[in-house]
């Protein structure tokens, strides 16, 4: 017997004919005119392809240019927050503002791996010791160096302003209009904005800066060029302003007025050389920053870039989601183009049509149909980018719209989808194109392939156990590591779904299409038989369904849980009947001292709202997190707040080092009463307090409560966020009388009103920028996975017209195919709320149980709206489609 080589040559003729008939001849050598052929076949089908299907084509351009769109717009304002930077409005008069690092940082060795550091912004103003000042006015080219101290101040009608020093007014260009510079602690010069229409020079102004009014003289009136939206100034001497602001020790910043002819850059080297490692402050390890050009803008909007890099965070993960999303949508939607025409394909390749000639046909036809979703995404990125971007810009971050933004936003969503669109109706095309003439000639019989892929199964099943394995993680977690893992389970539920998609349809129809049948007579029967001969095309339809259900869901769900756990916490603990609110300036210390020693009061508790930074690790990953904190004074605690402590005392939370901890941080930090705990203060001074007692209401109260006098010198400003009062019997028929009698000295914007749970929450109120992300979370992604809704039933229906022409064909009513598609309508759009509620309630369920330790909770009404509108999309994408072609399928037409 002879030795094969293994060379074509010496292959045997059987063998190289079956290979090549398995290929489809694409592993023979072609000649160059067979090949140009093949290209202008493929080229041929292409064409008639597309305008044979261009209703069906039409609905992938508007699914795929939608995903475009979406992507190239969250581009878009990830690009500008990422260029965003505080305006210079403050210190638009220094040439550099010298300043303390705002960022803190930690580093620590994950598992089996080098060491990592990630920082973090503080939340509260880092200050500087009054000692640099000197060391700044001495460096080359510095003509003055100004110490910048701030408070706030309102005028006795209520309006806000910030108090500064007379000197610091050359930082933002003001210039004396009338009169004259104060001299002593009674006069102060007021903005022209102040002044109009009220006090002229010599006049007197009533102002709150410390607590109680004040009387001062107007010595003059100041203007400066510089607009904005800052606050109005009212400028004290240098020493009444020390005095006032109650750090005498410490400053804001440092202004500084360069020599002529000194570039930024020569002052910024000069003014660093003579600057100490560090900001000088006992306690506090933050480094000195020289701050130049458009970065001076972050000396006076100290949290603007934390507020920033949240913003990235959230929209990241959105981010991230919305991608995921855009693949499912644009592979959904080309697949389904691709197998409504399975019996063509298969057809073609019965004729003998070759796979490469069938997969180049396809490919080309996707290419141009990508090339006009891309081209109209992207055209549509830069108007929903831009709408996005006035949900997102404040005042105090603005986002630049830099001239290269738009067309790099519309490019990144348009090639995006232009790069998968081709690939992935290839792919969706394999089976058909790979198989055999006469295989295709049974396959061309067939409305739609069998059973899914044993790949496609396995991942679904494997997808499926990675989500609820991934939920149930999320209930071990705590924080960002928690909402991690339950995001990251609803995708992986939902991908699962897509892909197990045929076999959920058919428990879906085992459990409905009974009732289907017994409720719609004829157009029953004939819908539930419609849906058990298309399980895919069932599947297909209810995907999107899912998705948007799920997401939305998820995204609404999460933030009312948290709130309904964190009320119901925070009324639980309230003793007070009466709070007192000083508007947006506050209520210095002295208020609660007031209340306490007015008629009928038992106890009154002072709120000082701050931050601290914790750093800790999350599976090995060095984290910082900001928490927010409670000051509060342990005297009459008990009367007006009850923690719930189930360890140590209350009594003991006075002077600087003592802390409580709420139960669930105490466990996972390991500390009790008697340990100590390292924590970063809200302007970044290490501490590490001891425990005096652990609680149980940390939801609602937060994970550390403060002294007071622990806060009041790390915070930006030392007021009370509000008064708990209690009252007794004493009090008369109406306490809150006597309450506003003893805080009548402290201005006219004080309030009192009776106490609720949100009084203490420590949640903050829902920021603009929180509900911007929100509505573009919830809003613009559902509107989109809405928009994939209609666009996938429409093509579904599209793809139905011969099976409808057949149905009329036969003897079937307009009335009862207008039933039976209301009928698959109501049975796509139940099953999709049932799957996408009982998938969004696996990550939402972790959630909850890890982070409030209750049940998810979503308003009635919330998802009311939501299964309304998906009913609506649903009907859109099926009965408007049936309806328009309705000389063929629901018109007086049958054939």
């Amino acid at each position: 017997m002879k030795r094969r080589t293994g060379t074509a040559a010496q292959e045997p003729s059987e063998t190289r004919s079956t290979r090549n008939r398995r290929t489809g001849g694409a592993a023979a050598r072609e000649p160059l005119g067979v090949r140009q052929g093949s290209r202008r076949a493929s080229a041929f089908l292409a064409r008639r392809s597309l305008a044979t299907h261009r209703r069906a084509w039409a609905a992938v351009i508007v699914a795929t240019g939608a995903a475009a769109a979406l992507i190239g717009a969250f581009a878009f304002v990830i690009g500008s927050l990422l260029v965003a930077a505080p305006p210079v409005q403050r210190y638009a008069g220094a040439d550099a503002v010298v300043a303390a690092d705002q960022k803190v940082s930690y580093t620590a060795k994950p598992w089996g791996s080098e060491p990592r550091t990630t920082t973090a912004y503080l939340p509260e103003r880092a200050r500087l010791d009054r000692s640099v000042l000197a060391a700044v006015a001495g460096a080359d080219g510095v003509a003055r160096a100004v110490a910048d101290d701030s408070l706030p101040v309102s005028t006795g009608d209520g309006r806000p302003a910030v108090g500064r020093s007379w000197p610091s007014a050359v930082l933002t260009r003001y210039e004396l209009a009338e009169g004259r510079a104060p001299r002593d602690a009674t006069e102060v010069v007021l903005d022209g904005s102040l002044a109009a229409g009220g006090p002229a020079p010599g006049e007197r102004v009533v102002l709150r800066a410390d607590g109680t009014p004040r009387t001062y003289t107007v010595s003059g009136i100041a203007r400066t060029g510089h607009g904005g939206d800052a606050p109005p100034a009212v400028f004290f001497t240098e020493p009444r302003l020390t005095a006032l602001a109650g750090h005498p020790g410490r400053i804001d910043a440092i202004g500084v007025v360069a020599e002529p002819g000194v570039s930024p850059d020569a002052l910024r080297d000069a003014i660093g050389a003579v600057l100490p490692e560090r900001s000088g402050v006992p306690g506090s390890d933050r480094g000195v920053r020289v701050l130049t050009g458009a970065e001076r803008g972050e000396a006076e909007q100290v949290d603007a870039l934390g507020g920033r890099g949240d913003q990235l965070a959230l929209l990241g993960s959105i981010g991230g989601t919305v991608l995921m999303v855009a693949l499912l949508v644009i592979a959904s939607t080309l697949s389904q183009a691709i197998h409504q025409r399975s019996g063509e394909l298969a057809l073609l390749r019965a004729v003998g049509a070759s796979p490469r000639q069938l997969r180049s046909a396809i490919g080309r036809e996707a290419g141009r149909v990508s090339a006009a979703a891309a081209l109209l995404g992207g055209i549509g990125a830069v108007p929903l980018g831009l709408a996005m971007r006035s949900l997102l810009t404040t005042g105090t971050l603005p986002l630049p719209v830099p001239w290269w933004l738009p067309p790099a936003a519309a490019l990144t969503g348009g090639l995006l989808v232009a790069l998968l669109a081709r690939p992935v109706a290839m792919l969706a095309a394999r089976t058909i194109t790979r198989l055999r003439p006469a295989a295709a000639l049974g396959a061309a019989a067939a409305d739609e392939p069998s059973e899914p892929g044993r790949f496609r199964t396995v991942a679904g099943v494997v997808l499926a156990f990675a989500g609820i394995s991934s939920a149930g993680v999320a209930t071990t977690q705590s924080g960002q590591a928690a909402g991690a893992a339950a995001s990251g389970a609803a995708m992986s539920l939902v991908i699962a779904v897509a892909l197990l998609g045929p076999r959920i349809s058919r428990i879906a129809l085992g459990v409905l299409g009974r009732p289907l049948r017994r409720m719609g007579g004829v157009s029953g029967f004939l819908a539930e038989r419609a849906a058990s001969a298309h399980t895919r095309r069932l599947a297909t339809a209810f995907t999107p369904i899912v998705l948007v259900v799920a997401f939305v869901c998820v995204q609404l769900a999460s933030g009312p849980t948290m709130e309904r756990a964190a009320g119901q916490q925070a009324s639980a603990a309230l003793r007070a009947d009466l709070v007192a609110t000083g508007g947006g300036a506050g209520l210095p210390a002295g208020a609660a001292r007031a209340v306490r020693e007015a008629p009928g009061v038992t106890a009154a508790t002072g709120v000082l709202r701050s931050a601290v930074v914790l750093a800790d690790r999350q599976a090995g990953e060095p984290v910082l997190t900001r928490l927010p904190v409670l000051g509060v004074e342990a005297r009459g605690l008990s009367g007006t707040l009850d923690p719930g402590v189930t360890a140590g005392d209350l009594d003991r939370l006075t002077g600087r080092d003592a802390v409580a901890v709420g139960a669930d941080r105490a466990r996972s930090l390991d500390v009790g009463p008697g340990d100590r705990v390292a924590l970063r203060l809200g302007d970044g001074t290490r501490v590490e307090p001891r425990v005096v007692a652990v609680y149980e209401h940390e939801l609602g109260l937060g994970e550390f409560l403060f002294p007071r006098e622990a806060l009041a010198g790390h915070v930006s400003a030392a007021r009370d966020q509000a008064v708990l009062i209690r009252t007794g019997d004493g009090a008369g028929a109406d306490p809150a009388a006597s309450v506003r009698e003893a805080l009548a000295p402290y201005g006219g914007g004080v309030t009192v009103r009776a106490a609720t749970g949100d009084d203490v929450a420590i949640a903050p109120p829902v920021s603009d920028g929180d509900n911007a992300v929100i509505v573009i979370g919830v809003g613009v992604i559902g509107g989109f996975a809405l928009l994939a809704v209609v666009s996938t039933l429409a093509l579904i229906t599209i793809g139905r017209r011969g099976e409808f022409r057949l149905l009329r064909m036969v003897g079937t009513g307009r009335r009862q195919l207008r039933r039976m598609l209301v009928l698959e309508t109501g049975l796509v759009t139940f099953a999709g709320l049932v799957i996408g509620t009982a998938v969004a309630a696996v990550p939402l369920t972790a959630f909850a149980v890890s982070m409030a330790g209750t049940a998810p909770y979503l308003p009635p009404a919330h998802y009311g709206v939501i299964a309304g509108a998906v009913a609506l999309a649903a009907a859109a994408g099926t009965l408007i489609p049936g309806a328009a072609g309705g000389r063929f399928v629901l018109g007086r037409r049958a054939g």
